[in-house]
């Protein structure tokens, strides 16, 4: 497909304006297509370089003639950070949104009806309002409306996992500006949200670009709750001390309790929930977006189109409600490449929750059915005795190889027959019922089995059913693995507040001996104090820590506190003026000149032109 002669070619922009030599993947192909005016939807994931995809379309379009971008973004931390970053780098954009004030909106909408901005970032419910949608047709009626970039397009569907009603209206672009070609983008949707969101937005003639889903520097790491806290203050002091991370919990009590527990044991962590004062919340996410090693503890209300690179860690203490949403998580670390880790708790109580949540919810019972099946995926990933990332991408349609970077692949798991247990516990399920219509729970199940002499076991006499003591042998631990899996499979189903157990039809098979249980021995827990080196195949090594010589080291430092200072000046992240794979191959080519300098992947010539000069002086201070 080639450009028409009066568009600029594409991979100039890219070399001229962001500094890189080529575009990675499936990128040259959508900015090609895009740049000509084709519709697209573009599955794509967290670091893969989605912004370019419809930036460098945006820049080479608005030096054609053609006007401006409309990106729809959901949120102003993405939208300041990457209009600084763009301003930074020579491109004139701007966004429009509650922070400003009306002087402000004002000056930036005469930028945009005289056609001037390259790229405009506004809110999905902005393009709803009387005022916007004038201004749209102003600058479509005069040719100078370019191209509308849909970011985050998964929210527009019923079947994502963070659907928002404010993206329904989207379908009106295609509706009132037919003619205007219109890039989605996503970083996960799998086959029914993928459907949904070409019915929703209009796309049905637009072509679909969809990336690898891998991400092949985060290691994915599962453990069962053992004292969850203490779990994961194991496995930030032992592999990432000092270094930037997320932490997910289920509920906004949970979050801040875990971030004042951290604090107390000396990590350098904040909370962060939608039931937060704005202000502290929006206080809380500029530090963690610029001040180094930050670990943020949060509910999934944060996160989306946060653009830290370095993030070296995600941890969730609560099993998330999908892949989908486990995947758009955990790939907000590493963004810039280097190796990062995903880490998961997950215990007997989340799939219980889990389950509960999905029946207790007012949704129609097709809309449940998805979710459960959503969850059940989800289960199958963290109950797995094989490769994580195989099943991982799997549920994204794509084959894979073993990754030898998983926990289940650097310690393959030792594994028992649970085929006798399970058949165990439905029986003894099936016994509560007998004897007296009851339900119980799966701690008084558990002390059922084991033979443990309670209140509740004598109130109800249960020291008398066959299934007494029958299931001694096993340690509690044990039990609850047992339990997990046959709910995560849906053997056995729990019921009301208080989650009490019944057998679904399925766990005939089991009862009879047909169907086998095979689990993961469980793992003894890790002393406190005990390093989780030997369970995670040893510490990462650091970006520019080891693979630097010590005079490039010493250049590396000095180009971080010198980025620290601008971005200060400049009110912006660190990482918008360079991002540390940047700063460090400064460090170790050393270069000398203003030619040398231009020749390091991320330097454009607005970057050279602004800083070179500054660049040049730290590299030869001594």
């Amino acid at each position: 497909m080639s450009l028409p002669k009066h568009h600029p070619v594409p991979i100039h922009i890219l070399q001229e304006v962001f500094g890189y030599s080529a575009f990675r993947g499936q990128q040259a192909a959508i900015v090609e297509h895009v740049t000509e005016g084709g519709d697209a939807l573009v599955l794509m994931p967290t670091g893969g370089g989605k912004s370019l995809c419809y930036q460098v379309p945006a820049i080479a379009r608005q030096r054609a003639g053609h006007g401006v971008t409309v990106v729809v973004s959901p949120l102003i931390a993405l939208m300041h950070d990457q209009v600084g970053a763009l301003e930074e780098a020579g491109v004139h954009a701007a966004f429009l949104n509650s922070t400003q004030s009306l002087e402000e909106a004002q000056a930036i909408e005469r930028e945009m009806l005289a056609g001037r901005l390259s790229l405009l970032y506004a809110a999905p419910e902005r393009l709803n309002t009387p005022r916007f949608l004038a201004q749209l047709t102003s600058l479509h009626e005069r040719g100078l409306l370019s191209l509308f970039a849909i970011d985050e397009a998964h929210c527009v569907s019923q079947w994502g996992h963070d659907f928002r009603s404010e993206y329904l209206s989207l379908n009106l672009l295609h509706e009132r500006f037919p003619d205007v070609p219109r890039i989605a983008l996503t970083a996960t949707a799998d086959d029914i949200t993928r459907a949904d969101i070409i019915d929703r937005l209009q796309l049905h003639d637009a072509r679909v670009f969809i990336a690898s889903f891998d991400r092949p520097n985060i290691r994915y790491l599962i453990v069962e709750k053992d004292k969850p806290r203490e779990q994961l203050l194991r496995f930030i002091q032992d592999d990432h001390d000092g270094e930037a991370g997320v932490v997910y919990c289920q509920s906004r009590k949970k979050v801040e309790e875990t971030a004042e527990w951290l604090k107390s044991e000396g990590v350098s962590a904040l909370p962060y929930h939608a039931g937060m004062d704005s202000e502290i919340r929006m206080r809380h996410q500029d530090r963690f977006l610029r001040e180094d090693g930050i670990v943020m503890v949060a509910t999934v209300a944060f996160g989306m189109g946060i653009d830290k690179p370095d993030v070296r860690f995600v941890a969730h203490l609560d099993l998330p409600k999908n892949i989908e949403g486990y995947y758009q998580e955990t790939g907000r670390a590493g963004r810039d490449g280097e190796p990062a880790e995903a880490w998961m708790a997950y215990g007997l109580a989340d799939v219980v929750n889990q389950r509960r949540m999905i029946d207790e919810s007012p949704s129609t019972e097709e809309f449940k059915q998805v979710q459960r099946g959503k969850l059940d995926a989800l289960l199958a990933l963290a109950e797995a005795i094989d490769c994580r990332r195989q099943r991982l991408l799997a549920y994204f349609g794509e084959e894979s190889e073993p990754c030898g970077n998983c926990d289940n692949c650097l310690n393959p798991p030792a594994t028992w027959d649970a085929t006798e247990a399970a058949r165990m516990a439905l029986s003894c399920i099936y016994r509560f019922r007998q004897n007296g219509g009851q339900r119980f729970g799966a701690g008084h199940l558990i002390d059922v089995l084991r033979g443990k002499d309670t209140d509740k076991v004598r109130q109800y006499g249960h020291q008398h059913l066959t299934t007494w003591a029958i299931g001694a042998h096993l340690s509690e631990q044990q039990w609850r693995a047992v339990l997990r899996q046959l709910i995560a499979l849906g053997h056995v189903v729990t019921e009301g507040e208080f989650s009490t157990l019944s057998l679904n039809e399925s766990a005939r098979a089991v009862l009879k001996g047909e169907v086998e249980l095979l689990l993961r021995q469980p793992t003894a827990p890790a002393r406190k104090g005990k390093t989780s080196r030997s369970t995670t195949g040893g510490r990462r090594t650091a970006l520019a820590d080891p693979d630097l010589a010590p005079d490039a080291q010493q250049r590396f430092d000095s180009l971080k506190a010198w980025r620290a200072e601008v971005a200060r000046e400049h009110g912006l992240p660190a990482y918008v003026i360079f991002q540390n794979v940047t700063l460090a191959e400064m460090a170790r080519q050393h270069p000398r000149s203003l030619d040398e300098l231009a020749g390091i992947s991320g330097v454009g010539a607005k970057k050279l032109e602004a800083y070179g000069a500054d660049l040049l002086r730290v590299l030869d201070a001594r």
